[in-house]
């Protein structure tokens, strides 16, 4: 205290008690310094130790986060109709579809895999597609999807397999089904012949049976661990009628079984609960194979009916473990009568609550400038372009464009070349 004693009282007590505050304040610090000691000691010091598991974060630019997709649909991977099958004229088309892609500003390719219950792959489960060679079940002799998924990421673009999950035949498309389809096969067995459905000259998997679900989801997990695909993508197509006839059967003895514990649910509410069981075990065969690949659905626009044909967006847009993202297909302008644009973009914003769903928005570039829709499409050139900025000001995530074979087409031409500015 010499050192003090000769000053005036007043500052002694100030330098005290700056003395006490400071003492305080290194109190009250020294813990949180500790703690960041210790965690530093702990924290791995290899860069190959195991990653700590994180949940998903959303990039922070535009330009990483937005989804800029074009449907590859089988009508434009089709090589049946060509005088030239080979392996070398399937790489030739499919090269011109990068090429065109890349040119108006797409990342990524949606290519359609398995159309009618058949495979642009080796598969174990479904056989070669008619579209290929002219006949279900022949080997093309080379691998479609194995040279799209190589051209694609060579030319810096992702790709995600597109797949109609129900669908077998389509009146006479394929005109024959292949011995090894699952039709021909489970039609054999009387216990499976229920399996499939022929309705108005079409045949879908029946989604109310266990083993039928999962043979879909085994189907899309042998995708994702053959093949680097970056993404998984359900289209539109679920239960093709309301009618009750398509699976009165399998309803009545869900009925029998429900009442004896309960109040059975009502038909349209039964196959939606049966849909969501498939998408819940696609999503975890999907994740549990491969957690990077994303798995989606492109519904209808309109939400009536996608819930009338058992696509119960509602829940999937807001409940984890169903899907990464949705696309609805809003294949109208701003002055549609029944579903205008605006509204539509509004509507499904407001649907998607769950934080790890992306939200795309699909648009219908094929009646660009057509007279479809009472020749709306006919007033501007860009309407596909105030759509793109619709959507971003809406919060989208991004957007898919229907399809391909419109991207460099002269009736679009002046609509795509105005969108590619917003694009590029």
């Amino acid at each position: 205290m010499k050192l003090i004693k000769n000053y005036p009282k007043t500052t002694v007590v100030a330098v005290l008690v700056l003395v006490l505050v400071i003492s305080v304040i290194v109190k009250q610090l020294a813990p949180a310094f500790q703690q960041q000691e210790e965690q530093a000691a702990a924290a791995p010091q290899s860069s190959t130790a195991e990653p700590t598991a994180i949940e998903p974060v959303a990039e922070s630019t535009e330009e990483e986060t937005e989804m800029r997709a074009v449907w590859v649909p089988f009508m434009s991977l089709t090589m049946s109709n060509e005088s030239d099958q080979s392996e070398a004229a399937f790489q030739k088309k499919f090269d011109a579809i990068v090429k065109t892609s890349k040119e108006k500003g797409m990342n990524t390719l949606i290519v359609q895999v398995r159309p009618f219950g058949d495979a642009y792959y080796r598969s174990s489960l479904f056989p070669w597609s008619h579209l290929l060679t002219g006949t279900q079940g022949q080997d093309p002799g080379y691998d479609p999807l194995a040279y799209m998924v190589k051209a694609a990421h060579e030319n810096g673009l992702k790709i995600h397999a597109w797949v109609n999950p129900l669908r077998v035949q389509l009146n006479t498309n394929p005109p024959q089904l292949a011995e090894s389809s699952p039709y021909t096969q489970w039609s054999r067995e009387e216990d499976k012949k229920r399996w499939i459905v022929e309705y108005e000259g079409g045949k879908y998997m029946n989604p109310a049976y266990a083993q039928v679900r999962k043979y879909i989801a085994d189907g899309v997990q042998e995708i994702v661990e053959n093949y680097d695909v970056d993404g998984i993508q359900f289209d539109d197509y679920f239960y093709p009628t309301q009618d009750s006839v398509f699976d009165q059967a399998e309803y009545d003895a869900y009925q029998a079984q429900a009442s004896q514990n309960g109040v059975p649910m009502e038909l349209l509410s039964w196959r939606q609960a049966n849909i969501n069981a498939l998408v819940s075990q696609v999503y975890a065969q999907v994740k549990q194979t491969k957690p990077e690949v994303v798995f989606g659905i492109s519904p209808q626009g309109n939400l009536q009916n996608c819930l009338n044909m058992g696509a119960d967006v509602r829940v999937w847009c807001s409940t984890q473990g169903y899907i990464d993202y949705i696309c609805p297909q809003l294949y109208v302008n701003f002055d549609h009568q029944m579903l205008p644009f605006g509204p539509a973009v509004k509507e499904w914003r407001a649907l998607v609550t769950n934080p790890f769903v992306k939200l795309y928005f699909g648009l219908g570039l094929y009646k660009a400038g057509s007279d479809v829709d009472d020749g709306t499409w006919q007033k501007s050139s860009t309407i596909i372009a105030e759509q793109i900025t619709a959507g971003r000001e809406a919060g989208g995530d991004g957007f898919m464009f229907y399809s391909y074979d419109y991207l460099n087409h002269e009736q679009t031409e002046q609509e795509v070349q105005n969108a590619v500015k917003l694009l590029t």
